[in-house]
């Protein structure tokens, strides 16, 4: 371990036993609410992009470099967010975080120039992405073992409650409201409340200047250069056809490439902004994994319903709303369920991972049995079981990992663990939109093949456009059914790594 994050002081709010002095519970209020609104600031942005480009008059392909910008900010800050905080002070940072946050919203849209909307939704993705490692850092830092499942069941609900919710806010705003700005404008008010909280519960500490000195600067910009033409390539593999474009080839080849170059410098340096070798230990190195890939796999909660209510069935956002919030609103008693649980000595974390993993699972082979009747009752049984499963695997994965740590490394934790969370969005997008694209041609051509072999057999066969039409719609239909089952399968695939986890014992709760 580095001393140079070992031998900070740990400036802790201030705490007696299990109970937090009314100050730092604030402070801590205000990490959390400011880390709810990053995730929902990126996902109603992306929900509501149709209505952004139709106000810009951009073009589908001009519009998505908004959100990929976004991505490429957020991801930039998640290993270097922790170190800086604790250079500037979690207070002063996080504060100057949410108020850049804040200005760019209340600006955006009053930009006309794409090219400024997509630097400025960049510079927000950077403010933004700061904001959840430092909750993620609080949580590890400042509460004692006691309550600390808690707080992992809060930053929880970053990855369960804030994406399903952000469905419902964005069709209170484009279609509720009609007015689009809001999109935008939301986070303002959450972005105050925050950084008032966390000024006034979070303790003034002096600037560390000495730290400057000792930090990592090549390996900083290797790795945010490497960060952002990873996420450049994830966002936009599946529009410009992955390796047939020469950007997404050079991306992901100079990425790889300076990804490892950073992680290396950092492996060397005495004062890194991460520590690679704490992956190493057997419950962070397969629980990346896990994390990484059941991000990918809680697409079926949220991505696979929305795509398919919306191009079948013609659904608005606040059509689909209900099926976010079936996940979304048990998540605020579940997850401390789930932490009550894990504070039973005569309870496994693995155990209860796996059972979350089956819930998922379940609800991905529910989900495959769609047909292009479904509307959206029809997706109540997998999102109910997809929000018993989500915080059983969240918070478990969080806890078997967090528990090997020691308190003074949780700024490299936050960072690393965040990274993989990006990392884990990012790639899930990625993977179901090409798994759609793909099986979605593979079922047109088979069904156009069937079409032509039993069309002189049928009385009154469908004209050329009409059959079209209808292929489209069944191939889309079958290719979600196949994301489903594919997700299923790698949900159930996730369980013996589970299993192979060191097993750790409840904490102390008292």
């Amino acid at each position: 371990m580095s001393s140079a994050v070992a031998s900070e002081p740990a400036k802790a709010p201030a705490a007696s036993g299990s109970l937090l002095s009314k100050q730092a519970v604030a402070g801590l209020s205000g990490i959390f609410i400011a880390a709810m609104m990053s995730g929902l600031n990126n996902r109603v942005g992306s929900l509501g992009l149709a209505d952004v480009r139709g106000v810009m008059g951009a073009s589908l392909d001009d519009g998505s470099w908004l959100s990929t910008a976004y991505a490429m900010g957020e991801l930039i800050a998640m290993p270097f967010a922790a170190w800086f905080a604790i250079t500037f002070s979690v207070r002063r940072f996080h504060i100057a975080m949410v108020t850049v946050c804040a200005v760019i919203a209340a600006i955006l849209p009053f930009i006309q120039n794409l090219d400024l909307l997509i630097a400025l939704r960049f510079v927000q993705g950077l403010s933004s992405g700061a904001l959840i490692p430092i909750l993620m850092m609080a949580a590890l830092k400042f509460l004692p073992l006691s309550i600390r499942l808690h707080g992992l069941a809060l930053y929880a609900m970053t990855a369960t409650f804030a994406p399903n919710l952000a469905v419902l806010i964005t069709g209170y705003w484009t279609d509720g409201l009609s007015d689009w700005r809001w999109i935008y404008w939301q986070i303002i008010p959450m972005c105050f409340i925050a950084g008032a909280l966390v000024a006034w519960g979070l303790p003034k500490e002096h600037v560390k200047y000495q730290r400057f000195s000792e930090g990592n600067w090549l390996g900083m910009i290797l790795g945010a250069t490497s960060l952002s033409l990873i996420a450049l390539a994830l966002e936009q593999g599946v529009r410009l056809d992955w390796f047939n474009s020469s950007l997404i080839s050079c991306s992901l080849f100079v990425g790889l490439v300076l990804l490892a170059a950073y992680l290396f410098t950092e492996y060397k340096h005495k004062a890194p902004f991460i520590e690679p070798i704490l992956l190493a230990r057997r419950n962070l190195f397969i629980g990346s994994i896990i994390l990484t890939f059941l991000l990918v796999v809680l697409m079926s909660g949220s991505m696979l319903p929305s795509s398919y209510l919306g191009a079948i069935q013609d659904y608005r956002a606040m059509q689909i709303a209900p099926i976010g919030l079936i996940v979304a609103l048990p998540q605020l008693i579940l997850g401390l369920v789930v932490a009550l649980l894990l504070y039973q000595k005569w309870v496994d974390a693995r155990v209860v991972l796996s059972i979350g993993l089956v819930f998922i699972a379940l609800a991905c082979f529910s989900g495959s049995q769609i047909t292009s009747l479904w509307n959206r009752d029809q997706f109540i049984v997998a999102q109910s079981l997809h929000a018993i499963g989500q915080p059983m695997a969240v918070v478990s994965i969080l806890f078997l990992m967090t528990s090997v740590l020691d308190p003074s490394e949780g700024p490299y934790f936050s960072g690393v663990i965040n990274t993989f969370r990006v990392f884990g969005t990012l790639i899930g997008g990625a993977v179901v939109g090409q798994l759609i694209t793909l099986r979605s041609r593979f079922h047109s051509e088979m069904l156009l093949d069937h079409a032509g072999q039993v069309g002189n057999a049928i009385p009154d066969p469908l004209n050329g456009s009409s059959l079209g039409g209808v292929v489209a719609q069944q191939s889309f239909v079958l290719s979600i059914a196949d994301a489903y089952l594919a997700l299923g399968i790698l949900a159930l695939l996730l369980i013996p790594l589970a299993l192979l986890m060191t097993y750790v014992p409840a904490p102390n709760s008292k």
